[in-house]
């Protein structure tokens, strides 16, 4: 067993972001006292904001609400740019003692200053419904309206102002900390090949390989690297569980889902609505699973061969490559979003090789409206990773267009943050598609694909049942076990993958470094969401042809300024409808019966 096969890509060793736009000339070129020069403006200026509105906000007319909504943005966007530049440069180099520090001091002062601005919120939910109505109703208020409404949706778990300053104060020294335990642990991870230690998330890419011993191997060492800091992790996992146990029941919520249903303006009668539709088609992945064990020529998968290629396609793709197809694909698209894409790769504004230390996976960070979005990627020149790329350059065109809206409506709750990503994601897929010449190359990236909704829709709602599982069991029973968590995600798995997939002894404990866990409670589920979401947008697209780019941008230019009905009814999808979710389940099904006939047409089956 080796380690991956590497390619000569000079280019994309310089694909490192350039950070300091964030700091915006603060510190006079010395970063960490840009930060500190930031984070005290910020205080000085929630200091003067608490002096003026505090106790106040039951007198406040609408020209005072407009006044001090800007003023608030203004001191969370300064804030805002410090908390960012500490955040990815930790994200790059999580080993440096220095990044470590940086975010700690971050956290401490971004904390204190949350902390003076408490008293709006809670006030702001204090006021009587006729009076908040009269107040939403002023001029000027557009860049803040959707935000003031939703946060009067907290009202019945809201704690008192002392309270309140209190948990926010204990959360560095909380479940800030167990947070930043558990992704430095797994960022250290590294899995020791026959060449060498690499990185877990380089390791991980072997399980893509066409041949079946070096994937037995690789996950055999990956279970390996995962098991010295098993027990901290779980550790940590646990104390994460307990404290939202806590928290949960101080605020009076119903159940571990309840908080992140709010947050995402989803109901849990449509929450569960999704999660009931993916578990009844559960079959769709089997049936693939299936298939991709005849191509094998398998009597059955094991966990380790799910990701396995179908085909002899082992092609690697520069980066040069990489970012011709993608820019190619949105700009054929739409003129705007291929000129947003563009400066991205014209910019400092990613991040791209695998380096020691730095955090696994990929992210776009938002930022703040004023400055521009950041990507982090760990391109290992697989094809998976050109969609990738395409995913979070979704993401990227996103913020920069929702941007627009200010920074209170910036973002969209997480079961549209996945909309933009995916639908680019999608793009790219058909661009890649239109050009295979072959039933085997068609058959190479229909599998890609489907194993991409498999993952994002099927695999997530997997996911949910384990975390619903473990904070369940936490609630009910008390601490878990290594084993406890090991056999709840055992569980969650083979319900999944029923007789489809053997799930071996070893992977019981990969669970253990997925970071949504322990870093956002329940998050998991809106990748489904916005998987399905967006597919139903892209049918759209197939349906309307040339002009649909147009309402399409204007979503993702309203960012969050709407509910995510009025966001789906902009490019026609109805987020009310109960078949929305089987809609999207059968764009899936279709996408496998492609890939079926191709299979066929290839003389595979």
């Amino acid at each position: 067993m080796s380690a991956p096969e590497t390619v000569s890509d000079p280019e994309l060793q310089e694909v490192a972001w350039d950070l300091s736009d964030l700091l915006d000339g603060a510190g006079d070129g010395d970063p960490q006292a840009g930060v500190d020069a930031l984070l005290a403006q910020a205080q000085e200026r929630a200091d003067a904001f608490a002096a003026t509105y505090a106790g106040k906000l039951g007198e406040i007319d609408g020209a005072g609400l407009v006044a001090a909504m800007r003023e608030l943005a203004e001191i969370e966007e300064i804030a805002a740019r410090a908390g960012t530049y500490a955040h990815l440069m930790f994200s790059v180099d999580t080993q440096s003692p220095a990044n470590g520090a940086l975010l700690q001091r971050v956290e401490e002062k971004g904390t204190a200053i949350e902390t003076k601005l408490l008293f709006f919120h809670l006030e702001w939910a204090a006021l009587d419904d006729a009076k908040a109505e009269e107040l939403l109703a002023t001029d000027g208020l557009d860049f803040a309206r959707h935000h003031l409404k939703t946060a009067r949706r907290y009202r019945p778990h809201l704690l008192s102002e002392p309270e309140e300053r209190i948990l926010a104060e204990k959360q560095l020294s909380g479940r800030s900390a167990w947070v930043r335990l558990f992704e430095e642990q797994t960022a250290a991870i590294t899995v020791a090949l026959e060449d060498g230690e690499v990185p877990l998330d380089a390791a991980l890419s072997n399980l893509f390989h066409p041949d079946r011993a070096v994937r037995q191997d690789v996950a055999e060492r990956v279970t390996k690297a995962l098991e010295p800091g098993l027990r901290t992790r779980a550790y940590a996992f646990n104390t994460l569980l307990a404290d939202k146990m806590t928290d949960d029941r101080l605020r009076n919520y119903p159940h571990w889902l309840a908080a992140r249903n709010l947050s995402n303006e989803a109901s849990d009668e449509s929450v569960q609505a999704l999660v009931d539709a993916v578990r009844s088609r559960y079959e769709l992945p089997r049936r693939w699973y299936r298939l991709k064990a005849q191509l094998l020529g398998l009597d059955k998968l094991a966990d380790y061969d799910r990701m396995a290629a179908v085909t002899q396609d082992t092609e690697k793709i520069a980066w040069p490559q990489a970012k011709e197809i993608v820019q190619d694909a949105y700009s054929s698209f739409s003129d705007e979003l291929g000129g947003i894409v563009a400066k991205f790769f014209a910019q400092p504004w990613i991040d791209g090789p695998v380096r020691p230390g730095k955090r696994g996976g990929a992210f776009c960070s938002y930022g703040v409206p004023s400055a521009h979005p950041y990507v982090l990627l760990n391109y290992t020149h697989l094809r998976r990773d050109v969609l990738t790329l395409a995913h979070e350059l979704g993401h990227g065109v996103h913020a920069v267009l929702g941007g627009t809206q200010g920074v209170f409506h910036m973002a969209t709750p997480l079961t549209l943050a996945e909309t933009a990503s995916v639908f680019g994601e999608t793009l790219v897929f058909g661009r890649l598609l239109e050009a295979s010449p072959t039933p085997e190359s068609r058959l190479s990236l229909l599998a890609e694909s489907i194993e991409g909704s498999i993952a994002t829709v099927f695999r997530q709602i997997a996911m949910n049942r384990f975390e619903h599982l473990v904070h369940t069991h936490r609630r009910e029973t008390g601490e878990l076990s290594v084993d406890d968590f090991g056999t709840f995600w055992t569980q969650s798995q083979e319900e999944l993958l029923g007789d489809a997939v053997e799930v071996t002894e070893g992977y019981r404990s990969w669970w253990s470094y997925v970071p949504h866990f322990v870093a956002s409670p329940g998050y998991v589920y809106a990748y489904a969401y916005g998987q399905l979401l967006a597919l139903a947008v892209y049918g759209r697209y197939e349906e309307e042809g040339p002009g649909f780019e147009a309402d399409y941008v204007n979503l993702l230019r309203a960012g969050g300024s709407k509910s995510p009905e009025e966001l789906g009814a902009i490019v026609g999808v109805d987020l009310a409808d109960p078949g929305f979710w089987d809609k999207g389940l059968d764009l899936v099904e279709r996408k496998l019966e492609q890939a079926e006939q191709a299979a066929r047409d290839a003389g595979r089956i």
